[in-house]
């Protein structure tokens, strides 16, 4: 199962995202759930980084584990990202039940 982490500010604004593991819908390198997860992580890495230019701390590792952080407060702009990441997410979530686990914190 892939598990999704999204960490809310006392403001319910997004500052980070944590994705982990397979979702073992299929053999390791064809599995679009898993890809599509990935791609929609890695775009969030894109569009605050290079889009944005805001401060980031972020690591990507094969094993399949992904960590993006805010640097400094979220705001306007690093909440439509983040939030329409997390709308691709759930869809994903959606049409893959079982494989998909999106849980939301607060900081």
């Amino acid at each position: 199962m892939i598990k999704i982490e999204l960490q809310r500010n006392s403001a319910g604004m997004i500052s980070a995202l944590h994705v982990s593991g397979h979702s073992g819908t299929a053999e390791k390198g064809s599995d679009i759930v898993c890809a599509g997860i990935s791609v929609l992580a890695q775009t969030a890495i894109v569009g605050l980084s290079e889009h944005l230019h805001r401060e980031i701390d972020y690591s990507i590792d094969p094993s399949g584990d992904l960590r993006v952080r805010l640097i400094g407060n979220p705001d306007d702009l690093t909440q439509a990202i983040f939030e329409t990441v997390r709308l691709g997410f759930t869809g994903v979530a959606e049409s893959s039940p079982g494989a998909v686990r999106i849980k939301e914190i607060m900081a």
